[in-house]
C-alpha cells in the first residue's frame, strides 16, 4: 500500500488562503488520479465526494462549493500533489485527506481511491 502524506494545513481567518501538499511517492508514470477530500467536524469522512482531483494527463475535477477557490496541481518531479485554497470559508473548515488510484479515471467516488493519506486538519474562523 502506498503511504500518502499530507502537509500544509492550519489555522487561517476568512477569506485567507493556506496551501496543501501531499507527498505520493509511489504514483509515477502514465495512468494515475488523486484526489483531495474532507471531513468536516461530525461528519463522516465517507459522506463526502472529491473536493478536488487530477490525473497524470491533467484533467481536473472540483466539487461545486469550491470551484473558483481551489486549485490543484502537481509536480510530476516532485511525485507532489497540491491544493491551492484561496478566499477559505468557515464551512471549509475540515480534515483535508489526499487519496489515489490507478488509471485516468476521475471519480469522485471515495470508495474508488486505493490509497490515503493521514489527513491534515483545516481550521478557517470567522
Amino acid at each position: 500500500q502506498a503511504r500518502l502524506v499530507e502537509s500544509g494545513g492550519g489555522s487561517v481567518q476568512t477569506g485567507g488562503s493556506l496551501r496543501l501538499s501531499c507527498a505520493a511517492a509511489k504514483y509515477t508514470g502514465s495512468s494515475y488520479s488523486v484526489g483531495w477530500f474532507r471531513q468536516p467536524p461530525g461528519e463522516a469522512r465517507e459522506a463526502r465526494e472529491v473536493v478536488a482531483g487530477i490525473n497524470s494527463v491533467g484533467d481536473t475535477v472540483y466539487a461545486a462549493s469550491v470551484k473558483g477557490r481551489f486549485t490543484i496541481s502537481e509536480d510530476s518531479s516532485k511525485n507532489t500533489l497540491y491544493l491551492q485554497m484561496n478566499s477559505l470559508k468557515p464551512e471549509d473548515s475540515a480534515i483535508y485527506y489526499c487519496a489515489a488510484r490507478t488509471g485516468l479515471r476521475l471519480t469522485r467516488q471515495q470508495w474508488e481511491y486505493d490509497d490515503w493519506g493521514q489527513g491534515t486538519q483545516v481550521t478557517v474562523s470567522s
